[in-house]
């Protein structure tokens, strides 16, 4: 059945390999589209627009979504549920959480909101944005959480420091300055991403509990490492700019026997479609590396953990049963 798909970060290394996808393979989808500067100011949106006008019959709408402001994440939340509702997009069959931020140079930065902005990117206005557009989906459906083998210590050879959910989970939104502002930085990425995994397992409890939702499942998905993605250029140190470029991507074949994750965007953005709309994933939850269902960290599995970080995560999203479909977990 024909539905909708939103997909955050769509003008992204990966997200426009993902677009080129779902008009190649499922053109009967409609695209919701969002990105952080819809203008053609943005060189990147612009080759979104133009990965559209390549499919003159495509169902697609490119909408601007600054995830550094709840406020717009419910704004556009709201802007669609109505949509919807009022026939202009049919229901959603996925939701593809892959907007992303780092800063691998600086120190850590808070939001208008007061909440670090990786952690907020990341993790807090994702998950604000599923909660608020669960009541969109018609039956069965899928949600999409772009994960990384960075959530599991020791996994990924740019870590300094392991990532990990403290006690006192204020400190995942206002993490302290540091001198070494790469390994910190790198570490805040991390830690936003075991977030996220950590929390796909409380969603997935939390909708089977549900009796109205049941029927949709949540992935934390590892896409793979991309030698060629912009982030490795974006709020980096000009040594990774390097290594991207003399080392990564023109030793890829080889690097791929020590790091076999390792790949280029286009399969990346493909397969992410493939976990979300396939009717080959139907059911499927958990946790994904690249198209196989895999097992994620020890900690990400800890139920504790999985429920103290949820209802704190309420509390940062501004979510209640008032503005969720979602009413198992919500208070």
């Amino acid at each position: 059945m024909a539905g909708s798909v939103v997909l955050t970060g769509a003008n992204s290394s990966l997200g426009l390999h993902a677009v080129e996808h779902i008009f190649t393979k499922y053109p009967q989808h409609t695209a919701i589209l969002t990105v952080r500067d819809a203008s053609d100011d943005d060189v990147n949106t612009k080759r979104l627009r133009e990965i559209i006008s390549q499919h003159p019959n495509v169902k697609a709408s490119i909408h601007q979504l600054d995830l550094f402001s709840l406020a717009a994440v419910h704004d556009f939340s709201d802007t669609i549920i109505q949509s919807i509702m009022g026939g202009k997009y049919p229901p959603l069959i996925s939701i593809i959480c892959n907007a992303f931020y780092w800063n691998l140079f600086g120190d850590p930065e808070l939001t208008a909101d007061g909440y670090d902005k990786t952690m907020q990117v990341n993790y807090i206005s994702q998950v604000a944005l599923v909660l608020r557009l669960l009541g969109g989906f018609a039956d069965v459906g899928r949600i999409i959480l772009i994960s990384s083998d960075a959530h599991w210590p020791g996994k990924n050879p740019m870590e300094k420091y392991p990532p990990s959910i403290p006690d006192d989970l204020e400190l995942l939104v206002k993490p302290a300055i540091d001198d070494d502002k790469y390994g910190r930085g790198y570490q805040r990425y991390a830690t936003s991403k075991l977030a996220l995994t950590t929390w796909t397992h409380a969603l997935n409890r939390y909708l089977q509990k549900d009796e109205s939702l049941n029927k949709l499942t949540a992935i934390a998905m590892n896409p793979g490492n991309m030698v060629d993605s912009r982030a490795l250029r974006s709020n980096t140190p000009q040594s990774m700019h390097r290594m991207q470029t003399f080392v990564y991507k023109p030793l890829l074949f080889l690097l791929r026997f020590t790091y076999p994750t390792l790949r280029t965007a286009a399969p990346a953005g493909a397969d992410v479609i493939e976990v979300a709309v396939s009717p080959a994933y139907s059911g499927e939850k958990g946790f994904f590396t690249l198209l196989k269902n895999d097992q994620s960290s020890p900690e990400s599995n800890d139920e504790a953990k999985q429920t103290s970080l949820w209802a704190q995560t309420l509390v940062w999203a501004n979510i209640n049963k008032n503005n969720t479909a979602l009413q198992a977990g919500v208070v």
